[in-house]
């Protein structure tokens, strides 16, 4: 009888032990943390601004100290970082209509709704660059009950909002380049 305890004892601790040890595994590889470390590494320290998609499988993050934005995608396993000089706006987009924009060389289009009945939301960052000129971000609309996303519509075009005014500011924070002069080719003297 004595054995018989100490097995099942032995077995208690074992399933106990296997337990915790899949429980770490799985709040260590959740997505949102995985896409968090990515975005902290790409850039090299915590981002001042984070921001998630709600397929947990994107994310981006904006560095202010050393301006870089970072985008990550597939769950982290592909990514780019760009610098803000290389930044061309972005978009907040509700139920497919753009409602606000900010762009490098134009005014900033504000937002003049919260859409407390979106059905969708996304942010739509805009780039220099020819492979990727463009990177979305679902803010609402997928279902998720992750804690990291807004939970209505109205928190998400908040959330798009702050991320366009995080944009807009760093835009004009960059100095535009000077547009070259144009050459006028002058009359040739008469002889």
């Amino acid at each position: 009888m004595e054995q018989a305890l100490r097995v099942i004892l032995w077995f208690g601790f074992a399933a106990l032990a296997l337990t915790l040890i899949a429980s770490g595994a799985l709040w260590w590889f959740e997505n949102t943390r995985r896409l968090a470390r990515g975005v902290t590494t790409a850039l090299g320290h915590a981002p001042d601004a984070l921001v998630f998609d709600t397929r947990n499988t994107k994310a981006a993050g904006l560095d202010f100290s050393h301006g870089d934005l970072a985008i990550l995608w597939d769950v982290g396993r592909h990514g780019l970082v760009f610098t803000f000089d290389e930044i061309e706006g972005a978009e907040l987009i509700v139920d497919e209509r753009v409602v606000a924009r900010t762009q490098k060389g134009e005014p900033r289009r504000v937002l003049e709704e919260t859409y407390p009945n979106a059905s969708r939301v996304v942010l739509r960052l805009i780039f220099a660059d020819v492979q990727t000129p463009e990177f979305e971000l679902t803010l609402f609309g997928d279902v998720t009950t992750s804690s990291v996303h807004p939970k209505t519509a109205s928190e998400a075009v908040q959330l798009g909002r702050k991320w366009l005014s995080h944009v807009d500011a760093v835009i004009k924070r960059v100095p535009q380049k000077p547009v070259p002069a144009q050459r006028t080719d002058l009359p040739s003297p008469e002889i």
